[in-house]
Order: C-alpha cells, then structure tokens, then sequence
C-alpha cells in the first residue's frame, strides 16, 4: 500500500510527479474529441510560467488571486501556478451574476482575477462591467476599480484565439509566454484555496484549506476509492466546487492517477468521454447518476469504470452499480469545512455496507455524536455528528456575520458541528439521519425525510423524490412529499400516497404527496429544500 506523498502542498505534488513520471498523463480536460492533454511535466510547466507571469502581475503571500473560470487545463495551471507565488486561490463559482460577484471580489481583496469570458450561458465579463466598468476605459495597469480597490489586473483565459478581451485586461496566452519560475513560496500550513459554500446565511462562507491538510487528505480519498497511478478519474462537476479542488484533483494527483475534468456535462457527451479516455473512476451525485442513466447502455460499455465516488440514499448507491455498472462505487460524507469528505467507503467493503452507510472517519479525522445539550452520546444513537482533525480553521472575514458562523459552526473546544444528524456504529462507520434542520417532529415523533424518501423512490413510477416538513396546527408538523415520474409513468399524487398508507407507519405517511416535473436546485445541484418547506407549508396553509 503506498504512503501519504511527502510533499507539503499541490505544486510541490505535481513537481515531484514531474520529476518522477515526467510522461505519465496528468490531465486531460475539455470535451470528447476536442480536449486538451497535458502530462506531470507539461502541467507542472505550465504552473512555473503561471507562477512567473502572476507575480509579476502583484499575486503572492497575503495577495491572492481570484480564478473565475471553468474546468480546463488552463485553470489547474493557473491555481498551481498562484501557489507557487504564495498566494491563495480563491475559487470563484462561475453562475455568479452581477450582485454575487460584486460581494465576493470585494470580501476576498484579491490584485489579480484570472477569468473566462464566458462559460455556456453565463457571460462572466458582462458580470463584471456593471460592478467595474473602468476595466473598460483604460489600458492594462491604468485602471482603478471603485468598487475593487484592491484590484489591479484582470487576466482572461483566451483558450479561443477569437475571445474578446476588455482594453484594460491581459491575454493569459500573453502574460504566461515567459520563463518558469523555480520560486515555490507556498508552505504545509499556507491556505491552498478558498473555497465558497452557500448555506443559511445572506452571503456566501468564504473556506480556507489548507495545502499539505489538502494533499493528506486528498490521499486518504483515493486511498478509499482504490486509485493508483494507472487510474483515469472523470469529473462534470466544477473545479472551483468542493467536490473537485478539495477532493477530485487531490485525490487524483496524490495517485499520479489522471484527471479527466469535462467541460460540461451532458450525457451522451460524458458517455463519450468516458469511453474515449477509458476512465476507472467517476465523481457522481444522484442528478448525474438519473442523467447518464438515460446512456446506460453507452456508459455500462465502459468495461473499465469500476470505482468512483457519490452521495445518496442506498436506492440512489444501488442504481450506480446495477444501472451503470461501477460495482465499487463508494458512499462519501463530508463537506467543504472538512475538505470535501471525513468519511468515505473503502471501495473493497460489501456492497450492502457500501449502500447502507458512509464508511468510517478518514485517517487523522475523529467524529463524536452530541445529543442537544453538547452531551457526548454512546455508540449506535443518533445525535448531531461533529468533526475534528482535518477542519477548516474558521470562515474568512471579519464581519459580524463571520464571527457569528464562525460561533455556529465550531465548538469551543475546536469540533466542526456538521449540522447533520448521524450516529457512529459499533463497526466505526457512520450512518447519516437527516439534516437536523430537516428533521420533522409530527404529533411529537421524529420523522426522518431520507426514510420516507427511500421508500417512495422504491415505487417503480417515481423518478425522483424529496419530503419535507409543514407547519400544522394540530399537529406540529407535517409530512410533504414532492416526487418526479420516470417518463411515461402515469400515477396520482394520492396514489402514491395511497401506495404508503399500505406500507409504513402511520405517522410517516405523507400529508400530501406532490407530483412536480423537476424538483428545485441550486447551480450545484444541490436540493433546495427551503423552496419546498415554503411551498408545503402554503399548501397547508391554504387546506386550512
């Protein structure tokens, strides 16, 4: 079994892998057919010229540089190439729009932006022009931001030699066409990235990690999922997500395993992808997994996919292995303040075990159970799951709302509350409950959503399905459910909650059970549950 890498961040990883496995594949990012490769020895070339032309642009220790983009070669040089200056990467999420990003370039204070033009839909220099127009009005180095006043220079990735660029940003293809530098300023204990989370707060928390807790990690995920330096891991989610920087690409790069990031995903195109660059790994979430489903024919053809990563309800896990054919998917638990995942499945466990649970704490992490007053509980009872080891130290920021998530999300004496409620089994894995905040107490007794979840996404005519609770004045609460059909279902909403009377306790059985066409998601496709909580609770509201 090998061991932890010794390097103490990202750049120096892939420049030891340079000087290892100088040709062995590093990435390969784009689309099928049209996609860039680079091997440890171009990637690790391309981060020095990058380190070389972003410091001379002002990036370095206590400057960090923004990076707007989406998944392309040119943005893994970029970040290895601010950290070799000792700056941090501060991750942008690239569906922002005027008002997000205005908030995010200001808290962050970073000279340097380093952006695409575009990505799909979103014009991210028409983001830009409303809050900073005079990027528009001067030549490089001649501008001043009103509103960025730590702001200097704009560099936009110019992949397409056709992209337009504002008269006072810089052509990436142009300030990079240097030298490499040998200069890594960056160290174990340096934040490696910012990384932005939406949560229950007005603005998004800004997360620093760590860069040697960042390749430890990392490591121990790979670890889990069974990579070596043979591996080909595709990713659709983005980069500047979690679920990519702090897991995908350390992961990948730990192994000297390749990362297949796709530009875009699409499901015959990912389909392809994956065929064409013979990947072994997948980073999954259910919406991925419903969607290749529909290509499960191309997909299942992939004879070498076999391991990879998801979150989900055991019906969701057991979907991936029978429907797509990975048969070592692993179960994950985790989020950005723990560097993407704390637990994670080993890929070898039974499958059952896989399904049911999240698999044990990673090496170095320790996780207790708290009931409501902060009581440590016993082994095997459910209670809010809280994390320490490999955490995030406190959100950035000085605000008074920083200071209260900061409050929020760390005990005094330095554990992570997860917010979520799991308990610890006697065999050392974890099994997730609910989101404390999901949990719904009708006449008195706790229903968790994920059960009655699991059962109505057993029914053959359901697609997808989310529960949530309503307020109820007799009750308390209640339990609504918002389901999805597979296409050419024909069922009833009180079919279907006809279909639970007959099967579950009583207590659980939804209020109502709501037929929609999609249920409602954010840009990263997580499920916005408080959409559904407002629309139930009009629902009831409306019944009397």
């Amino acid at each position: 079994m090998p061991d932890v890498p010794g390097a103490p961040t990202l750049p120096a990883l892939v420049a030891d892998l340079a000087a290892v496995s100088p040709d062995a594949p590093a990435v390969v990012a784009g689309a099928p057919g049209a996609s860039t490769a680079w091997t440890y020895r171009e990637l690790d070339d391309a981060a020095r010229r990058a380190a070389a032309a972003l410091a001379g642009l002002g990036a370095g220790p206590g400057a960090p540089v923004a990076l707007l983009a989406g998944n392309s070669a040119e943005w893994l040089a970029a970040a290895l190439g601010a950290m070799r200056t000792g700056a941090r990467v501060d991750a942008v999420n690239t569906w922002v729009k005027a008002w997000d990003l205005r908030h995010l370039l200001a808290t962050c204070g970073a000279p340097v932006l380093v952006m695409d033009a575009a990505v799909r839909s979103s014009d991210l220099l028409g983001a830009l022009r409303e809050p900073a127009p005079e990027l528009w009005e001067a030549d490089p180095g001649q501008w001043t931001s009103a509103a960025f006043p730590a702001l200097r220079e704009v560099v936009v990735l110019d992949r397409d030699p056709g992209t337009d660029v504002p008269r006072g940003a810089r052509r990436w293809s142009a300030v990079t066409d240097v030298a490499p530098s040998d200069v890594c300023a960056a160290g174990p204990d340096d934040t490696a990235f910012v990384l932005y989370t939406s949560g229950s707060t007005r603005h998004p928390k800004a997360v620093p990690l760590r860069q040697r807790d960042t390749v430890v990690n990392g490591f121990h995920i790979g670890e889990r999922m069974g990579l070596g330096a043979d591996d080909r891991v595709w990713l659709g989610s983005p980069l500047f997500w979690s679920f990519g920087a702090a897991n995908a690409l350390p992961a990948t790069f730990t192994h000297g395993a390749c990362l297949v990031a796709q530009d875009r995903f699409e499901p015959a195109a990912t389909a392809a992808m994956l065929a064409e660059q013979r990947c072994t790994a997948a980073y999954l979430l259910p919406t991925l997994a419903d969607a290749l489903a529909g290509v499960a024919e191309q997909v299942r053809a992939v004879t070498t996919l076999r391991t990879g990563l998801s979150i989900g309800r055991p019906d969701e896990l057991r979907r991936i292995v029978d429907v797509l054919d990975i048969p070592e998917i692993c179960n994950i638990y985790g989020s950005t303040e723990t560097y993407g995942n704390c637990c994670v499945t080993p890929h070898d466990a039974p499958l059952d075990l896989r399904l049911a649970t999240q698999g044990p704490a990673l090496p170095g992490n320790r996780l207790r159970v708290v009931d409501d007053s902060g009581a440590v509980l016993p082994v095997g009872e459910f209670g809010e799951l809280q994390v320490r080891g490999r955490v995030m130290r406190g959100y950035l920021g000085d605000d008074a709302e920083t200071a209260e998530n900061n409050a929020a999300a760390l005990t005094p004496d330095g554990w992570y509350r997860t917010g979520d409620r799991l308990r610890i089994r006697a065999d050392g894995f974890v099994e997730f409950g609910a989101r404390l905040t999901d949990m719904i107490k009708t006449n008195g007794i706790n229903v968790a959503p994920a059960e009655v979840e699991g059962f109505l996404a057993a029914h053959p005519a359901v697609a997808e399905v989310a529960v949530v609770g309503a307020p109820h004045p007799g009750r308390g609460e209640v339990v609504m459910a918002f389901a999805t059909l597979v296409p050419g279902a024909e069922v009833t909403g009180d079919e279907l909650r006809e279909h639970c009377r007959a099967a579950i306790a009583g207590y659980k059985v939804p209020w109502e059970v709501v037929v929609v066409d999609a249920l409602p998601r954010t840009g990263t496709g997580k499920l916005t549950r408080l959409t559904l909580a407002a629309d139930a609770a009009e629902r009831v509201r409306r019944a009397g």
